[in-house]
């Protein structure tokens, strides 16, 4: 899809929408216009049978003026040149009256992270339906303790094109895809569940081949039958190892948030005015990297036009810099990174993560877990909450181990992970050398806002973290 979409099937003309755009935006500091279109779809597969199979349209724009720290936003589902001078109309409210300079626009660069291609095309509905079956027979198959699979297909494509006043246009074509299994295994009256799911910005062609789909159908059993033998977890303060990858979502919520911008400005971050200082400890590299090709939290420019970047927001334990989207970036004083995120036409730009990561350290993971007198392993996680202006968190473990005496032992359920991001980095005293991205699942939500995001670890050990279990 090109240009043409926007502007030669709907009324829209493209001297005219400048014409307005550069009115409605005259006298402020930034703003752009922003025009989408969508299409998504998403399969379930459960109880043995197909139970829903979803196709969506979506398109619209979202014009935006800035001026100060004020923004006026209007949206529209209708790509019409009424309903953008009444979006026009809308926005000038924000102005003061005393003109502006306009900021200047985004850096351009020719990198392409991921494919044009819209990927729910290339398999047919009939394909992706027996895909799911076929998922479905061979989980049950496995074992006769299987008693439910549940496994997902959905996928996405976008048309970004972002206007800015004096004619500039940036465009971005955004693939998505997404695979998840989930089996419930049973013995007697107790049952436990495993999943797994994989993705990223490209067609399904690499997810639905046999050896791929099936790995993820053995790997969400494997979980389901260790958390069988699970025990009680253990209560209290202790070293608790961090598995490779998907545990970076603990990084993420607990560090990440904490380090965008808007926080930052704001003073309400347990990182504002940090810059410099030492926030974690030494080894601790954090970045933010939008422009991993493929991933699923990575884009080629932002929804402001900006190219992404590999931000360093922490090195060697030094707080190095925050996550900016343009306005924070101006009232700041910095750079925008890249990092201004949107879910839709119909919402407002704010500093976002992309894929957000822990480099990786020297240790071997095997002399990691040898390390640990008395404490857990864990390995996966549910997901969490924090508080953004604390950085207090609680995540729950859904594969996790004791470990005693650098012994890794018996597994262990409804374990949860209790402390607060700016204290944990500095307790990390061990970092593996085995860095790993999770598989492309992740997804963020801030201020009602939900976008795709990706994550990453080594191996780490944290010297003290409280950890909630029913008792040691």
């Amino acid at each position: 899809m090109s240009n043409s979409y926007f502007f030669s099937r709907t009324d829209l003309d493209r001297s005219r929408t400048q014409s307005i755009l550069d009115d409605a935006l005259k006298g402020a500091d930034d703003g752009e216009l922003y025009l989408e279109y969508g299409q998504s779809e998403a399969f379930v597969f459960d109880d043995n049978r197909l139970k829903t199979a979803n196709f969506d349209v979506n398109q619209g724009f979202g014009l935006r003026a800035v001026v100060g720290e004020s923004t006026g936003y209007a949206h529209a589902s209708e790509l019409s040149e009424d309903a953008l001078k009444r979006a026009a109309g809308a926005v000038q409210a924000v102005k003061s009256g005393q003109s502006g300079a306009l900021a200047d626009g985004p850096s351009r660069t020719n990198a392409k992270l991921y494919p044009d291609d819209n990927p729910l095309g290339a398999e047919s509905f009939e394909e992706k339906a027996k895909l799911l079956a076929d998922i479905n027979e061979y989980a049950r198959a496995k074992d006769p303790r299987v008693r439910q699979v549940s496994c997902s297909l959905s996928g996405s494509w976008e048309a970004v094109e972002i206007i800015r006043p004096g004619g500039e246009i940036i465009r971005d074509f955004r693939p998505l895809v997404r695979l998840n299994v989930s089996v419930t295994a049973g013995e007697g009256d107790r049952q436990e569940s495993g999943s797994y799911g994989a993705g990223g910005r490209e067609g399904y062609a690499r997810f639905i081949t046999p050896e791929a789909w099936q790995g993820q159908v053995d790997e969400a059993l494997r979980q389901a039958l260790v958390n069988l033998q699970a025990e009680a977890a253990p209560a209290g303060e202790m070293e608790v190892v961090l598995g490779p990858g998907w545990t970076g979502v603990l990084l993420h919520e607990a560090v990440g948030h904490g380090l965008e911008g808007d926080f930052n400005r704001k003073g309400t971050s347990a990182f504002a005015g940090r810059i410099g200082e030492r926030v974690a400890a030494p080894g601790v590299t954090v970045v933010d990297d939008g422009t991993i090709a493929g991933r699923r939290g990575s884009l080629t420019v932002d929804d402001e036009g900006t190219p992404t970047s590999r931000t360093t927001l922490i090195e060697d334990g030094i707080l190095k810099g925050y996550l900016q989207d343009r306005l924070n970036a101006r009232l700041m004083g910095a750079k925008a990174t890249g990092n201004g995120r949107r879910e839709s036409f119909a919402h407002q730009p704010m500093p976002r993560m992309t894929n957000t990561m822990m480099l990786a350290g020297d240790k071997d993971p095997e002399e990691i877990l040898r390390s640990v007198k008395d404490g857990i392993y864990a390995v996966n996680f549910s997901g969490g909450q924090v508080d953004i202006t604390s950085g207090k968190f609680v995540f729950n473990c859904t594969e996790a181990y004791r470990v005693k005496d650098g012994k890794v032992g018996a597994p262990i359920k409804n374990a949860a992970l209790i402390g607060d991001g700016p204290s944990v980095l500095t307790k990390v005293s061990m970092i593996g050398n085995d860095f790993k991205l999770d598989p492309g699942i992740g997804v963020c939500g801030k201020a009602g806002q939900g976008v795709p995001v990706g994550v990453g670890q080594p191996t780490i050990k944290v010297d003290r973290i409280t950890v909630g279990g029913a008792g040691a």
